[in-house]
């Protein structure tokens, strides 16, 4: 969790000296608090004998940038915490999604979020 933790301030510090739009950080937060209340209601279901989430729709809100709520779920709630080849494909997102933040940070990925931005409004 200090791991998510840290990201998470890195973010918003990053957002907050102008090395990433505000947007980026928002939508950060907005994902993560997402993942956590999937994750949330797809334990209660899985307690319930209920329909559940699945697995791909959990990974892409981890890969969308919600794997720090979602790691803080799978600690907190205990949920998909123990499933090995859950783990493997969450924790693949999460080095996908870390990689491409890092590429934003480089003078080419800021390049091209600008860019992405610009076509974005116009």
């Amino acid at each position: 969790m200090a791991f998510a933790g840290s990201f998470l301030i890195f973010v918003g510090a990053a957002a907050f000296a102008g090395r990433l739009p505000v947007a980026i950080a928002a939508t950060y937060g907005i994902a993560s608090t997402l993942a956590f209340l999937v994750y949330a209601h797809d334990k209660s279901a899985a307690q319930r004998g209920e329909w559940r989430t699945r697995e791909s729709s959990l990974h892409l809100l981890g890969l969308a940038g919600g794997w720090p709520g979602a790691l803080l779920a799978q600690r907190v709630l205990r949920h998909k915490s123990r499933k090995k080849s859950f783990q493997v494909a969450f924790w693949g997102t999460v080095a996908a999604n870390c990689g491409v933040l890092a590429w934003l940070l480089t003078d080419k990925g800021s390049h091209f979020l600008n860019q992405l931005l610009r076509w974005h409004v116009t």
